[in-house]
């Protein structure tokens, strides 16, 4: 006779064992015709699953966001398998989850895809939906599923079994219609529930599990989406962050280029330079603010000190490395274990601290030529690194005032929508439950202290420490995770970092691992796409540009040029014997902010005719008038 108890805190009896659709359905029927699934005392079940005892139910329906995406999506794979061996029989299936945005089947295949298949297989899915397929779980002996699926010839499907099956271990089936996969679920209650938001995207080469030994298998990929709306909006979006790709503009906009030479490493075009170290100064202001001092460390430190720090170990992939004089070394993929040993550099009394370390650090790592992103996955980069050390006691007013930075910068760069993250203890952690019962308990008081909503995250912490994630939303809506605050009890006390306290006992500092930008390389690639290239003009390489229509006004365009210049502003000309209209159009293309053009009637009033890059006419200005204006841009930093 299982209790029920519903999220308001309701309660509902049952003579015997009921399913979580009969449970919606006593409820009301339009819950039991929205139900998409449940959660049992926390776990995620199909809408057919049997409660025999007391438990907590919650139905599932699409107003569950996130719950309901990531059914929608793992169905979706579903169909489009069932899609292509109803149109293709010999292709074999081999995985195929549910990822961000969508989902991917991988297939096994003599004949290749292609764009004209993946619109045949997106019709038969909307056929398959229509027929509203009931999916339906089904317990299968390990055996008899290995001997079922070798008679159809999916030999993938036999060797997942082999490999994540144990022996005498039942397999759990999913079945739609004539269609089956081996699939732990859950499952929507029939295909009919995925509605018409979906679309397939595109066919690309994986190896299966991964490995390059291994066969090459065909993926196609997909979205899918609560309904026809919500896809078109996310179609909306690619098209817009197609336009906005920092690959592309920063060609474009002569700032960075990559090439083969040099994979995951950018090149650096004097305006791009500009940018970044516009980026990076205003960094070293707040760094000077907020009591910063900035450090540099090598480049390359031998093996021992990676051992120690325990990177070798867990990182050692990821890291470059060379030999010299029978000695191994690594290129640093992280700053540090070298600011330990600055930390390090003479005796620390609890007067000392906290103290602020950061550094520019240029890092490397060996990231996987598949994963390369432009400025976004680099295998170069550099860090706007910071490592605090602090007393227990200081903690939760550094981690404080480090949040009010994090801020700040933001907001500066244009960035509003914030959102925040505390990660805390996983299972396999190190330092005291006490310890980490003080950090988390910090992290948390400082959020809760300036009002901020934040999301728990269970066990997403680091070994060494929980964390505070900030994840930035850009101008078409897309999140990116920037900055960290990452509590260390690990590593200071592996390097030898101790301070004397002031009973004069030796004692090891807590680290605050610091990241504000991020990569700065990766931040820019972020700000280049949130503006879609229209940097404001505190930030542009480029603030102005002085356009003549005739040689007559070329000796009043280079005098306008210079007197912004000495005014400390990023001005250029175009004396070029061109067309007006080229000229403007030119370099409105090239997100110049402001266009200066002169005539002869602003050379005989020794005025500017000013345009901005939107193509809108702003009137006749002064010089005066327009550096004035100039300058409320940049101290304001209007975005």
């Amino acid at each position: 006779m299982p209790l029920i108890t519903l999220p308001d805190g309701s309660q509902r009896s049952f003579e015997q064992p009921v399913s979580v659709h009969d449970v919606a359905a006593a409820i009301g029927p339009g819950l039991a015709k929205a139900a998409l699934a449940g959660r049992v005392d926390g776990r995620l079940v199909d809408t057919s699953h049997v409660i025999d005892r007391d438990a907590a139910l919650a139905i599932v329906t699409s107003k569950d966001e996130e719950t309901a995406l990531e059914l929608l999506r793992h169905d979706a794979a579903h169909v489009m398998a069932q899609a292509v061996q109803e149109l293709y029989p010999g292709a074999q299936v081999t995985i195929g989850p549910a990822i961000e945005n969508g989902f991917y089947y991988d297939f096994a295949r003599d004949e290749p895809f292609t764009p004209a298949d993946l619109e045949r297989i997106e019709e038969r899915m909307h056929e398959i939906v229509k027929r509203d397929l009931p999916i339906v779980r089904e317990i299968m002996d390990r055996e008899e599923a290995k001997r079922v699926f070798a008679e159809l010839g999916e030999h993938y499907k036999v060797e997942i079994i082999d490999d994540i099956i144990p022996a005498g271990e039942a397999v759990s089936i999913y079945r739609q219609g004539d269609w089956f996969d081996v699939c732990r679920g859950p499952h929507l209650p029939s295909t009919g529930k995925l509605g018409n938001g979906f679309k397939l995207m595109k066919l690309a080469g994986a190896y299966w599990r991964g490995d390059s030994r291994n066969a090459m298998l065909q993926r196609i990929y997909g979205t899918a989406w609560r309904d026809k709306k919500e896809l078109n909006a996310y179609l909306h979006r690619l098209e817009e962050a197609e336009k906005r790709d920092h690959r592309k503009l920063g060609k474009q906009l002569d700032l960075f280029h990559f090439q083969d030479e040099a994979p995951g490493m950018a090149f650096w075009h004097a305006k791009g330079r500009v940018v970044y170290r516009l980026a990076e100064t205003y960094m070293r202001e707040k760094l000077d603010e907020y009591g910063y001092q900035e450090v540099e460390t090598p480049q390359v430190l031998d093996r021992s000190l990676w051992e120690r720090s325990g990177h070798w170990d867990k990182f050692a992939g990821g890291m470059f490395t060379t030999h010299l004089d029978d000695r191994d070394f690594a290129i640093k993929p992280m700053n540090c274990p070298g600011h330990i040993q600055l930390y390090n550099q003479g005796l620390k009394s609890y007067r000392d601290l906290p103290l602020r370390l950061a550094e520019f650090g240029v890092v490397h790592r060996n990231e996987p030529s598949g994963t390369l992103h432009g400025l976004m996955r680099a295998r170069r980069f550099t860090q706007d690194d910071a490592h605090v050390f602090c007393t227990e006691d200081q903690l939760q007013s550094e981690v404080a005032t480090l949040i009010d930075m994090v801020f700040e910068t933001y907001r500066d760069f244009g960035f509003d929508a914030i959102d925040l993250a505390l990660s805390l203890r996983p299972e396999q952690r190190v330092g005291a439950d006490e310890l980490w019962d003080k950090a988390e308990a910090a992290l948390a008081q400082s959020l809760d202290d300036k009002g901020l909503t934040y999301r728990i995250q269970p066990g997403e912490g680091a070994f060494y420490g929980p964390k505070i994630e900030f994840t930035l939303h850009d101008s078409i809506g897309r999140a990116w995770q920037c900055g960290t605050i990452q509590v260390d009890f690990s590593m200071p006390g592996r390097l030898g970092a101790h301070y004397i306290a002031e009973d004069n006992s030796k004692q090891t500092p807590v680290m605050i691992h610091r990241a504000v930008l991020g990569s700065v390389e990766r931040f820019i690639g972020i700000l280049i796409e949130h503006y879609a290239g229209l940097l404001p003009v505190w930030l542009a390489p480029v603030q102005a540009v002085a356009l003549n229509i005739t040689d007559r006004q070329a000796d009043y365009v280079k005098e306008v040029v210079k007197t912004l210049r000495d005014k400390g502003f990023r001005a250029e000309f175009d004396l070029r014997n061109e067309k007006i209209g080229f000229k403007i159009r030119e370099h409105t293309l090239q997100r110049v902010p402001y266009l200066l053009v002169v005539g002869d009637r602003e050379v005989e009033t020794r005025s500017l005719s000013v345009r901005d890059r939107q193509g809108q006419d702003l009137g006749s200005f002064s010089l005066d008038a327009f550096i004035e204006r100039l300058s409320q841009d940049v101290a304001n930093r209007i975005h």
